[in-house]
């Protein structure tokens, strides 16, 4: 029996995965495809998390630290997995590095990748500079100043549009991606506050700021931050004659076409599959579900189980997931792979 957890991708949930496994005494092998931990908060730019409202800098920042000040931690940057020999209890995996590591067992944290927009090439993006993803405007509210890219003025009028990537049969995305109703309306509040004479508009076919969030961001935006919410269904986005863009579509609760200038459009994208993931089912023999995200064990009893005994799973690797969730999710994998290594352990499942 192994008494090392190999850990697979560094965002949020990986990194509590690895804390949880040394937590509970046993050590963990942490493997990161980039030279950076911290997953898409840090390497996509976030500025402040829903619903902590904490820059990311700072909390992942917290969650990375812990992890490279613990001597029970090995990380491995800049690395991938290229082979998975063994079973549970007694895993060889070869790294591209030249590496061995052996496990008594496995959690892919691999997470997701940002939905591209030039897949709904009617919206602009691609096409009209000042037509940018929820990730950009998150790095322009990092970096303090709100401004249209393509030629640095302050916009007046904003758009966010949600469901991008989201919802969408036609270009094969049948499924919500949970987080991006919560996280558009915070941006909204975010343009306001660095920017308070922009006016923001969010487009949506329906809202889902869930659970407690329904309050604390979904009417604050509105009551406090004046944001205006239409429940619209958008046809394109094209160049109007003054530079700035034209939102076409239909106010689908007065059942009357809209065609309305803006300086910044927004496309809040949604979550895809990690693009590796055929790759990383191969490399570790375990399943995808038919979207392409990885199949789940049984979830009643084996909640944090692959269809391969001994490999587990958390966060956006399953399917679309908030950093909050997936932070609990790694702690639960960590926590169920840390009892696989203990000498006495129970059988992998």
């Amino acid at each position: 029996m192994q008494d090392t957890v190999l850990i697979v991708g560094s965002g949020p949930a990986g990194l509590s995965a690895a804390a949880q496994v040394t937590g509970a005494g046993r050590r963990a092998v942490l493997v990161e495809k980039e030279d950076t931990l911290g997953g898409a908060p840090i390497l996509s730019g976030y500025a402040k998390l829903v619903p902590s409202g904490e820059w990311a800098r700072d909390a992942i920042g917290r969650m990375v630290r812990r992890v490279e000040e613990e001597e029970k931690i090995t990380v491995h940057k800049g690395t991938r997995v290229t082979r998975l020999d063994g079973e549970a209890g007694d895993f060889t995996a070869e790294l591209d590095n030249g590496q061995k590591v052996k496990a008594g067992a496995v959690v892919l944290a691999t997470g997701f990748t940002h939905f591209d927009p030039v897949n709904k090439p009617e919206w602009g993006f691609g096409t009209f500079p000042d037509v940018i993803t929820t990730t950009q405007m998150e790095q322009m509210v990092a970096n303090g100043k709100i401004a249209c890219p393509s030629d640095g003025r302050t916009p007046e009028r904003v758009a966010i549009l949600l469901c991008v990537g989201s919802r969408d049969r036609q270009i094969g995305r049948e499924w919500c991606s949970k987080i991006c109703c919560t996280v558009s309306t915070n941006l909204a509040m975010e343009i306001k506050e660095l920017s308070p004479e922009t006016e923001v508009f969010i487009y949506y076919m329906d809202i889902r700021t869930f659970g407690l969030y329904e309050d604390r961001f979904y009417w604050t935006s509105q009551e406090e931050f004046q944001t205006k919410f239409v429940k619209a269904r958008i046809a394109e986005v094209t160049a109007s004659g003054d530079g700035r863009l034209l939102l076409k579509g239909e106010d689908t609760l007065v059942k009357r076409p809209i065609v309305i200038p803006f300086d910044i459009v927004v496309h809040a994208v949604g979550m895809d599959p990690n693009q590796d993931n055929p790759e990383i089912a191969r490399v570790f023999g375990v399943d995808l579900e038919k979207h392409g995200y990885l199949q789940r064990a049984e979830h009643y009893t084996n909640p944090c189980g692959t269809s391969r005994p001994g490999i587990y799973a958390c966060g956006a690797a399953y399917g679309p997931e908030t950093i909050d969730d997936s932070i609990s999710q790694g702690a639960a994998a960590g926590c169920r792979a840390a009892a696989d290594v203990q000498p006495h352990g129970r059988k992998a499942g």
